[in-house]
């Protein structure tokens, strides 16, 4: 599909090998930030490209997701035998003092041979403090704090670089902390998964005033004299994904999909455009022809993965890749299931091929 894409989107994709840094981003929790990081993320390495899934919250739970690990043993383990394949590591030289410059940590290799984990660490927690002050003070602050807030990023893009990823998938925390605006403004692109509930569009609101603030702060530390910039333009937002919501008759029943309808309003009437003037946001034109099966913004509608998500959660797979198996099951149950993973499939390979023609990767 050729796609014409605006301006600030040409400039982003105008290097075809250059990686793609996608932010997975809602302040409000519960949204399954964690879930569609590991599933989009694999269904966009079941394409071919090498992806990275970074685990950016200090609770760890995208790691917890992707290598199986379900209790303190279990990190500690991952930790002690794996002490440098994590973000805290990565960002340690610029934040701890070492004096060393950024360099690439290994990865970790999950179930599906082309999708790899940068794992979380709860000590991502103690920057929030260092990146806040910088970013209060502004790109005139001392050497040791202006290169600080254009770094997350910036490290994201080395390990990129030197592992050949295609693409970098952020799980962030539910969040308005300096973190989470280091590392969605040192983005190329970011999706904002939602649920169907008040608060999430409540959430969408707040978010038209969030971004633009962010995108105001940080214009300083976007001169290329610093050492670690941040990208000379903000990212885009690719659209939301409404999800979590109970299925009837292969639609979301009247009372999700009443609150799916006012958070597609409230994205078109309020956040995009509060966005469109800082061209944050992709066009609806373009949107509609990457193909997403919905109106402008919403990428795709994912059900509630109801019982699959156990066999998911202990085989390590997204619910769309479990084998007859891994479900365990028989009979009308299995078919049941077999059935709902089919469907869930259908819904992943879409939103990929979305994010495959809206990024470039």
């Amino acid at each position: 599909m050729m796609v014409r894409f605006p301006s600030q989107i040409q400039i982003i994709l105008q290097n075809i090998y250059m990686p793609r840094l996608i932010a997975l981003f809602n302040h409000k929790g519960g949204v399954s930030k964690t879930t569609t990081t590991f599933n989009l993320g694999w269904a966009l390495a079941a394409t071919g490209r090498r992806v990275l899934i970074v685990d950016a919250d200090p609770q760890c739970n995208l790691t917890g997701t992707a290598l199986g690990l379900n209790d303190d043993d279990d990190f500690e383990s991952f930790y002690t035998h794996n002490p440098q394949s994590n973000i805290v590591a990565g960002l340690a030289p610029v934040f701890q003092g070492m004096q060393t410059p950024l360099a690439p940590v290994p990865v970790t290799n999950t179930r599906q041979p082309n999708l790899f984990l940068l794992a979380g660490h709860i000590n991502l927690s103690l920057y929030e403090t260092q990146l806040a002050v910088a970013i209060s003070t502004g790109a005139v602050a001392i050497p040791a704090l202006q290169n600080l807030p254009g770094a997350v990023c910036r490290f994201l893009r080395i390990m990129a670089e030197h592992h050949h990823f295609d693409a970098v998938l952020i799980d962030m925390s539910p969040s308005v902390g300096a973190l989470n605006e280091c590392l969605l403004l040192g983005s190329d692109f970011f999706i904002v998964p939602t649920s169907p509930d008040f608060y999430c569009d409540q959430a969408i609101r707040s978010l038209a005033t969030v971004l633009p603030r962010w995108n105001n702060q940080v214009t300083g530390f976007r001169a290329q004299t610093l050492a670690t910039p941040f990208p000379t333009n903000p990212p885009v937002c690719l659209g939301i994904i409404s999800q979590r919501y109970r299925p009837r008759e292969g639609n979301p029943a009247a009372s999700f999909q009443r609150w799916i309808d006012r958070i597609k309003a409230t994205m078109n009437t309020t956040l995009v455009p509060a966005l469109q003037p800082l061209n944050m946001v992709v066009p609806q034109a373009t949107f509609r022809a990457s193909g997403p099966g919905d109106t402008p913004y919403n990428l795709a509608n994912i059900a509630d993965f109801n019982t699959l998500i156990a066999q998911s959660q202990i085989h390590n797979t997204p619910v769309f890749a479990l084998t007859d198996a891994q479900i365990g099951r028989a009979g009308v149950v299995l078919a049941n299931m077999v059935a709902n993973r089919q469907n869930f499939e259908a819904t992943f390979n879409n939103l990929a091929q979305c994010v495959i023609n809206l990024t470039g990767i």
